[in-house]
């Protein structure tokens, strides 16, 4: 009762009495209520505010009943599996029509030449051409039908994308070539597959051609479309061959003369034949259908709808290559919301160039590249003041990111990040990577430097490109993400490996509509990778988080014994070499007949140097790798850092060598997608690894 009389009788101040109070006040005083006012009202106005994520990040993914331990993502209603995203674009052909549609005839293509500007073609202009290339192609013999099949072999341009849009008008299958595979390899895909037509971009890539013909590694060949200006010389060569060289605006030309209507595949047609280089032994030609890359790019959208979604305002730098299934994914994305796509110059020195001309907001990377850009980031913090700002700044907006909060306008983006941001045209606000694991330290830095959405995916070509992707809002590093919508996920024990599914481990195995067809012509691969109940198993050790994300921490494939019984995976050893600050690239080997590892190290040409002159070493990366005793430092530091991770010691290397070169695709030691190709290693350092086992043996 007594708190009840209180506030009977308690009296609130007039509004005139506040107002005199006021006026009582010194000016100081008040400039300085002003100024809080004003200052709180600007926070609350521009305070950072955390992406809403589309799912409960603490369970991404759930099981499956009934299932063995398969689980599914969170974001799926029910278990039907996403196959499509919008209903009039079920096939690579509609992609393109629906784009048209929604850009109202926009901006598609452009491309540049040396300190020009962009240059667009419309979506129209683009329907036309294909229209009257796919036209050209059936008035020189080819039915449109889907058991026809026309091979590109060209870099990123314009010309690649309106070729395989022609041959999906007119239900043809596209087979990518690429030159990176080798003469050989090429000569065996074209056999493999008896493609009659191969497109070219180069006079270069047609001679090639026709010196396999002449070499009689290629019979079955008959027309090569080339899209830039031909010399005579090339069509003396083809004369003799008995083929038949063509300008692309020639057939072009035939077909706007013998136009014919569209014949549109269906989505359980084949769209294109992958040829994956693989590690070891001959490509392998995996069969995917519309629908494979129809639900692994409404599978990406499903994803980031809430968080990023495209629009006629977005523009994709297009620089990876179009021959692998990844830069694919991301450009039906682009072309179904009627987006632009430009291409880069063809060098990837002039990427950065390209970067500032084009502006892109769509950003597709691998991590070779994250890698350098890290690396040079850091490199040019080049005094203890910089590097100590750098550091600083990015462990500032590192805490945004685990509050989920993504933004490229805070003070340290003004003062710090602004160049890098700049560098790749200021205004790129999605990022995605894949094909070959990140550093998760790597990744943290620069999804904190550049300020965009950063995805990161995990998949291979017989899976379309991706079956697991990183959730918008979860910004933490280390995992592959959860299972995408268009497919389920399930692990499997490698017992021989020590890997059950029971702890959550074990090979990783995917199921969905975006799982390949098989191998062209190669029943006997198809069924080691697909087994019986439609599970196609990638070799991949994957491991659960206790948030129902993935992380690879093995890889089956390249398992062996050594001659004690003890199982060997080599990769996983690698990735813990390469934490070393000197080393660049690592080659373990080792085999039934030994009893202990060798390895090949590739230090790292920028930081050797400064690495060796720190322990009392002078001289060039060459130099420095003929020294017997920095030798022995770097083989100590690898050993500790082997010793850290776990390593047992029959998986710690007994002896190394230095070499100064490289591992690259140039010189055939690394596949398109800079995986390490093992055969081509072993054989390329037989005569080191012989000489390091017989000291070993001694």
């Amino acid at each position: 009762m007594q708190a009840q009389d209180l506030l009977r009788n308690l009296r609130l101040p007039e509004l005139g009495e506040v107002r005199q109070y006021v006026r009582t006040l010194p000016t100081n005083t008040l400039m300085g209520f002003g100024a809080f006012a004003a200052f709180t009202t600007y926070w609350y106005a521009t305070r950072p505010k955390a992406l809403k994520p589309p799912c409960d990040l603490a369970m991404q993914s759930v099981e499956i009943e009934g299932s063995q331990h398969a689980r599914k993502s969170v974001i799926l209603n029910g278990d039907q599996l996403v196959s499509y995203y919008y209903d009039d674009a079920r096939t690579l052909y509609e992609v393109f029509q629906r784009g048209k549609l929604v850009s109202n005839n926009g901006p598609c293509l452009g491309t540049r030449k040396s300190n020009q500007p962009y240059e667009w073609i419309t979506y129209q202009e683009v329907e036309d051409r294909a229209e009257c290339l796919g036209s050209g192609l059936i008035h020189l013999g080819h039915k449109p039908a889907p058991d026809q099949f026309v091979g590109i072999f060209a870099q990123n341009r314009a010309e690649w994308t309106i070729s395989e849009l022609a041959c999906h008008t007119y239900s043809m299958v596209v087979v990518p070539l690429y030159d990176t595979l080798g003469s050989e390899a090429i000569g065996y895909i074209i056999e493999k597959v008896e493609v009659t037509t191969v497109i070219c971009d180069k006079p270069a890539k047609a001679k090639l051609l026709l010196q396999n013909i002449g070499k009689k590694e290629i019979s079955c060949l008959k027309t090569i479309i080339v899209m830039d200006p031909v010399d005579t010389d090339v069509f003396e060569q083809a004369k003799e061959c008995g083929v038949e060289v063509l300008q692309m605006k020639e057939v072009e030309e035939l077909g706007r003369e013998n136009r014919h209507k569209p014949v549109p595949p269906t989505p359980k047609d084949l769209a294109v034949i992958c040829f994956t280089s693989g590690t070891t032994g001959h490509p392998k030609g995996a069969m995917i259908t519309h629908e494979n890359v129809v639900s692994n790019a409404s599978a990406f959208v499903k994803i980031t709808e809430k968080a990023f979604f495209p629009s006629t305002e977005d523009v994709l730098i297009s620089f990876l290559p179009l021959a692998h299934m990844f830069e694919r994914i991301v450009e039906v994305v682009i072309l179904c919301h009627g987006a632009r796509i430009g291409f880069f110059q063809g060098d990837i020195r002039l990427l950065m160039d390209d970067l500032k001309a084009l502006q892109p907001t769509v950003f597709p990377v691998v991590p070779r590249l994250l890698t350098r850009m890290f690396d040079k980031i850091f490199n040019q913090a080049n005094t203890p003041i910089k590097r100590w700002l750098l550091e600083f700044a990015s462990k500032r907006k590192e805490a945004e990111l685990r509050s989920g909060v993504v933004r490229n306008n805070s003070v340290w983006d003004k003062v710090i990040f602004n160049k890098v941001q700049a560098s790749l045209g200021g205004k790129v606000r999605l990022m995605v990577t894949g094909a070959a694991p990140v550093s998760p330290i790597v990744l943290t830095f620069l999804r904190a430097a550049l300020g965009c959405q950063f995805y990161e995916g995990y998949g291979q070509t017989e899976c379309t490109a991706g079956c697991s992707l990183t959730m918008p809002g979860d910004w933490t590093a280390g995992h592959v993400g959860a299972p995408m919508p268009c497919n389920i996920l399930k692990l499997v024990d490698v017992e021989e490996m020590n890997y059950f599914a029971v702890r959550g481990e074990g090979e990783v195995c995917v199921k969905g509509p975006n799982v390949f067809q098989g191998y062209w012509k190669d029943p006997e691969k198809t069924a080691e990778a697909i087994d019986e109940d439609g599970w196609l198993h990638t070799g991949d050790i994957g491991k659960w988080l206790p948030n129902g994300t993935l992380k690879i921490i093995d890889r089956k494939k390249h398992i062996f014994k050594l001659a004690q019984g003890e199982y060997i995976a080599p990769e996983k050893i690698e990735a813990v070499y390469l934490r070393s600050e000197a080393v660049a690239q690592v080659f373990i080997h080792g085999d039934s007949l030994q009893a202990c590892l060798v390895g090949i190290v590739i230090p790292d040409p920028e930081s050797l140097p400064s690495w060796a002159k720190k322990r009392g070493f002078n001289g060039s990366c060459s130099e420095l790798c003929k020294s017997k005793d920095l030798k022995k430092l770097i083989l100590e530091d690898l050993l500790r850092l082997g010793k850290e991770a776990g390593l047992k010691s029959f998986e710690q290397v007994k002896d190394i060598i230095l070499h100064p070169e490289m591992f690259s695709i140039q010189n055939g030691l690394l596949t398109p997608t800079l995986k390490s190709k093992r055969m081509e290693l072993r054989k390329y350092f037989r005569s080191q690894i012989d000489e390091m086992y017989s000291k070993i043996k001694m």
